[in-house]
């Protein structure tokens, strides 16, 4: 059947038998592409039979679908056309692991965020409305991005609108992990509600054995069914607020998905279907281990075991420090929006339950309730990928910078992440934290530096933002380690020929560069400073070394707007220092599309074989 599918008309032309030999192979072409790859696979898994119900009933790119979050659209992509380009999944120059309209006029809207579906659907709505246009608009939106404050601003606006749209909602149980939470309870009441969800699979497969008439009767008792739900629990949540509620509706039964989504077609106003799928259906090792497969790099087919061996990283580091921490300090709290696995955290859920708080996907939540617990004494840490605090961008502002309140904000995967691309990258924080006052902003250049600074910050008692990469440390062990000092920086190498500053990872890249150099180069020798804080930067040390050096290069794993680079240039114009020379390595404003850390650091030029070959250059020439 697959080989059969080239575009979604294709999929219109088959039977019901043969869209579920479809979803089958399907699936095991997804196993085979991202146990390959990596990616995002739980999630596809789930809603094979609804996305190709959707492409059945619905005639994209007429329709409009909007994904949210968008990593579960592996198999969207398979049926628009991207069968074989999926196999260069997250890949540079390869396709993308999330909608991406350049690719094709079937991804309505690029996503790559939690909860933003409805909103985006509902604009597209009443655009269309404007336009006296005639299509269906629909968005597809998980359980766990439910919980999203976005999404139910969103919910609200449509069912008071009464615009023509449809919300399919996909409940899995799941986000990233288990789902938590008043929502949660809310869809958990709905799924076993029995007298309407759907008939006794025991019952019903002893009616379809009644020959002729079986599988008639099955659909007329569950139409009952669904006709009494109604007047039996007529003011149900979704209901209240304006939507036709529609469902439970079994996500792997491809018919009944597709008499379901007819029906959306026909009623007015916007309708929300209620969906029950598996997370990792059809491969038993994610089914059990949904969390584990929901984001995942290459792993053996039979055994589900990764094919890279799990190495140490910042994100355990922290968990551990904190654990050691909050063992001595019983004011220390935890906080996560639902990523407990994934920023480190799931030991100190063990061991202290009633200081860990799960908040759902939620990170301007996350960051009001630490800022009302620091008011109150409490020391509230807050691990969040650096791409998602983007979102509590006014809460680290509003609630807890102008009351310079001591929230330790982590930012987790800082810098390039690599293949979940421009959604992903966490390029931007140095430069939107810098912008916001009373904020301290730090970054270690390895493991020891990150615990260091960790204490160091439970003990300052002021807002702070610690930044530190995906992964482990850098191969190059810097033993110099200096006691940290508020606003100071550490000179890890005295030099007089060139200073180079770094922050973060990038400071084990300089040490390398300044060793290199002065090997090749017998009358060079190079300064290093590791800057540990972005904010406030040290300026005295950092001026100190460019009037001795009189040229200056600056590293960093971000955005060349607003961070490291600005903070050195403006020590020089503000202290004018004269005829000083300066190069800035990182990454330009722009967005950073997906591929591995090490071919995009190369195309961006901060990688080391580039600042080791401008640095010889410039040495050439001036010394």
């Amino acid at each position: 059947m697959l080989e059969k599918i080239n575009s979604p008309e294709d999929i219109r032309k088959l039977n019901t038998k043969e869209k579920k030999q479809l979803a089958e192979e399907i699936r095991k072409y997804l196993l085979e592409i991202v146990s390959e790859n990596g990616g995002h696979l739980a999630s596809n898994l789930g809603v094979v039979e609804l996305t190709i119900a959707l492409h059945s009933i619905f005639d994209l790119p007429k329709d409009k679908i909007v994904w949210d979050v968008g990593h579960q659209t592996y198999v969207h992509k398979i049926i628009t056309g991207r069968k074989e380009q999926l196999k260069t999944l997250r890949k540079l120059n390869g396709i993308a692991g999330f909608p991406k309209s350049k690719e094709s006029d079937t991804d309505s809207f690029n996503t790559g965020h939690s909860s933003t579906s409805i909103s985006a659907a509902l604009g597209m709505a009443r655009a269309r409305d404007i336009k006296g246009e005639d299509n269906s608009v629909l968005a597809v939106i998980g359980d766990g991005a439910l919980t999203g404050g976005m999404a139910l601003e969103a919910l609200n606006d449509a069912g008071w609108s009464q615009a023509k749209m449809t919300v399919i909602l996909n409940d899995n149980e799941m986000s990233i992990s288990k789902n938590i939470g008043g929502i949660n309870m809310l869809l958990s009441k709905l799924r076993t509600k029995k007298t309407y969800s759907k008939s006794s699979d025991v019952v019903k497969k002893a009616v379809l054995k009644i020959p002729g008439i079986g599988k008639a009767i099955v659909k007329a008792v569950i139409r009952i069914k669904r006709s009494i739900k109604q007047l039996i629990i007529p003011k149900m949540f979704f209901e209240d607020i304006g939507f036709r509620y529609l469902g439970p509706v079994d996500g792997h039964d491809i018919e009944e998905l597709e008499r379901m989504l007819k029906i959306s077609k026909q009623l007015e106003g916007p309708v929300l279907i209620h969906v029950l799928t598996k997370k990792g259906k059809g491969y038993e090792i994610a089914e059990k281990n949904p969390d584990k497969f929901h984001a995942t790099g290459p792993f053996d087919l039979e055994t589900g075991k990764s094919k890279k061996e799990k190495k140490k990283d910042y994100s355990k580091v922290l968990g551990e420090k904190l654990v050691e921490l909050a063992r001595k300090n019983d004011k220390i709290v935890a906080i996560t929006a639902s990523m407990k696995d994934g920023t480190g955290l799931t030991q100190f859920a063990k061991e202290f339950p009633e200081r860990f708080f799960d908040i759902g996907i939620a990170e301007q939540h996350a960051i009001g309730v630490a800022a009302g617990m620091a008011k109150e004494g409490i020391v509230p840490v807050v691990p969040i990928y650096s791409s998602f605090y983007q979102r509590a961008y006014d809460q680290v502002i509003h609630d807890v910078a102008i009351q310079n309140l001591p929230v330790i904000m982590c930012v987790d995967r800082a810098g390039i992440v690599g293949a979940d691309g421009e959604t992903h990258q966490g390029t931007l924080d140095m430069a939107f934290f810098r912008l916001v006052p009373n904020l301290t902003i730090m970054a270690p250049k390895d493991f020891k530096e990150l615990e260091e600074m960790l204490e160091f910050a439970v003990n300052l008692k002021k807002p702070v933002v610690i930044r530190y990469p995906r992964g482990g440390e850098n191969e190059n062990k810097i033993e110099k380690q200096k006691r940290i000092e508020y606003g100071k920086g550490e000179i890890l190498k005295e030099g007089n020929d060139l200073t180079i500053v770094a922050i973060g990872k990038t400071v084990a890249r300089a040490m390398k560069v300044a060793k290199e150099i002065e090997k090749e180069q017998n009358n060079v020798l190079v300064e290093v400073i590791n800057a540990r804080f972005l904010k406030p930067i040290d300026k005295e040390t950092i001026k100190q070394s460019i009037q001795k050096t009189k040229k200056v290069i600056t590293i960093e794993d971000g955005t060349i707007i607003n961070g490291l680079a600005t903070a050195v240039q403006e020590i020089i114009i503000e202290e004018d220092l004269q005829e000083v020379k300066i190069k800035n390595y990182a990454y330009p404003d722009q967005y950073i599309e997906h591929g591995s850390v090490e071919e995009l650091e190369k195309i961006y030029k901060v990688d080391f074989e580039t600042i080791k070959k401008d640095f010889d250059l410039l040495s050439k020439i001036t010394v």
